[in-house]
């Protein structure tokens, strides 16, 4: 991966934690204020799913900067990746499992509202949403397989090359 692609991607990264703080710090409370004549079961987890939902971006954003500088240094080929895999792969499990929350909220409220608060063609499609983010951590998954692979193949070639100078 080219220096170029390196930066470019740090800066993206950097303007996404920069407008998730924005988020965190701005956007929920003023959320928390809009549903101020919102029942408490309602307000409560939908102000909580949206923090931790961008909680979920920023702990992969970190991850993924961890994992770009260890491109970088050359390293990104060890044990230690798999750290930074793993959190990214539950975080993007989380994210999920928070959207489906999100669909659940919705559900309720249509149940203790007379007629539909939120379409149910809505409901459906957060549900789709948070099935297509466990689509995207089991790719995740996947490709942490094919990290395993390289770092297996990565210490046989350094095993093999080892035994070959001895010879040599």
């Amino acid at each position: 991966m080219g220096n170029l692609a390196i930066l470019a991607l740090r800066a993206v990264i950097a303007v996404g934690l920069l407008g998730s703080l924005a988020v965190q710090c701005v956007i929920a409370p003023l959320l928390w204020q809009d549903l101020a004549l919102a029942r408490a079961e309602v307000r409560v987890p939908l102000v909580l799913i949206v923090v931790l939902g961008v909680l979920t971006i920023q702990v992969t954003a970190v991850c993924v900067w961890r994992l770009l500088t260890m491109v970088r240094r050359g390293t990104v080929f060890s044990p230690a990746a798999f750290r930074y895999v793993d959190v990214v792969i539950g975080a993007i499990a989380a994210a999920s499992v928070l959207t489906f929350g999100l669909a659940v909220v919705g559900a309720h409220v249509n149940r203790t509202t007379p007629g539909d608060e939120i379409a149910p063609g809505m409901i459906a499609l957060i549900c789709g949403a948070s099935l297509v983010i466990g689509g995207v951590a089991l790719i995740v998954l996947v490709l942490r397989m094919l990290l395993a692979q390289a770092v297996a193949l990565d210490s046989q070639a350094r095993y093999l090359r080892s035994e070959l100078d001895e010879v040599i």
